[in-house]
């Protein structure tokens, strides 16, 4: 109990909140399912209409698509090419039906910082003008202990352990107090009777501990972070050739890298880097077992073909630049052989010459 009680409050520091507005779940996913299931539930008097983004995360998304299922309305909101979002296009489909607006902080893919706090003021001064309680919610799974996460203004927000060195399989979410949504898992009354289920107290305490730690170094990492990905990022650029960098190059998370090499399958390029022992993605880690093109690469624009020719890489504080020297090495080798052995690079290089 005491070490459970010690995580709340680490994470209700984090927040700059109280700590009976902490509840621990599962992860991210039962924490974006618990906020969206939740505030449709609560909200489906009042209206059925949910606002979310074209490239959430499948633990939004697919909340989201099930809804739509038992007759709740959806508007997606489309991005930029920079993968940002359109604010403007979320505004006009606000309306007094609406319930919820679910955004997340940055993406987990290409890492773009998505624009919560002029979301959050647009929100609060609709509720005020047409008496409407539109509730918002941020997964923030991705953002958490490397940036400062917005408060004001967020009804709910997602965070997971494992994303800032902490545990797998533990999470938890910010409710703000007088936000009254119903409870997702039922049973024995624990987290005071929000979500049932005996404590991962092992988890608890490691996702409390990783908070703490995260929360006390996050500008020095980020500085560290963002320096090697900057570098990381120029590399590429400059020595290997027809590359694209996915999303914003300053408006992204300071460790994320999305890159798409033309000419190669990313599949192809994940495997020989994990013979070379460097462990990277296709896309999302969650759904890295899919062969269908990522849908947040096709909403800022890639065809499918171009989709699939994508790789992300994430850093942390740990990593050094002798690490990043050798992933570059080993991506510019690869993608040489690769694109020798590839019908359609021979072809662009005729057409070209």
């Amino acid at each position: 109990e005491k070490a459970v009680k010690e995580a709340r409050r680490s994470l209700s520091r984090a927040f700059a909140c109280g700590d009976d507005e902490i509840y621990f779940t599962s992860g991210g996913t039962e924490s974006d399912n618990t906020a969206i299931f939740g505030a449709a539930e609560a909200g489906k008097r009042r209206g059925k209409r949910i606002i979310t983004t074209a490239v959430e995360h499948p633990a939004v998304s697919e909340a989201v698509k099930r809804l739509e299922e038992s007759g709740f309305e959806a508007v997606y909101v489309p991005v930029n090419k920079d993968g940002i979002l359109d604010v403007s296009a979320l505004k006009d489909a606000v309306n007094e039906e609406t319930v919820l607006i679910s955004v997340m902080t940055v993406n987990n893919e290409n890492g773009v910082i998505m624009p919560i706090s002029e979301i959050a003021v647009f929100k609060d001064a609709y509720n005020r003008e047409h008496g409407t309680k539109i509730l918002l919610h941020t997964d923030a799974v991705q953002a958490f202990g490397k940036m400062q996460v917005l408060k004001s203004g967020v009804d709910m927000i997602s965070v997971s352990a494992h994303k800032i060195h902490g545990p797998k399989g533990i999470g938890a979410l910010y409710i703000k107090k007088g936000i009254n949504i119903r409870p997702y898992i039922v049973g024995g009354g624990q987290e005071k009777h929000f979500r049932s289920g005996t404590e991962n107290v092992p988890g608890i305490a490691g996702l409390g501990t990783a908070a703490k730690l995260a929360m006390e170094n996050m500008a020095k990492r980020a500085e560290k972070e963002k320096e090697l990905r900057d570098y990381f990022i120029d590399r590429i650029s400059a020595e290997i050739p027809y590359t694209v960098l996915n999303g914003h190059r300053e408006d992204r998370l300071p460790n994320n890298i999305n890159f798409c090499f033309r000419f190669v399958e990313g599949e192809s390029v994940l495997i020989m880097l994990d013979q070379a022992g460097i462990c990277a993605s296709s896309g999302s880690a969650c759904t890295s077992g899919a062969i269908d093109p990522s849908h947040v690469l096709r909403a800022i624009g890639l065809s499918d073909e171009m989709a699939h020719e994508s790789l992300r890489l994430t850093l942390s504080y740990e990593n050094t630049k002798e690490e990043i020297d050798t992933v570059v090495g080993e991506l510019k080798r690869i993608v040489e052989r690769l694109r020798g052995m590839s019908p359609a690079y021979k072809a662009f290089l005729g057409g070209d010459s």
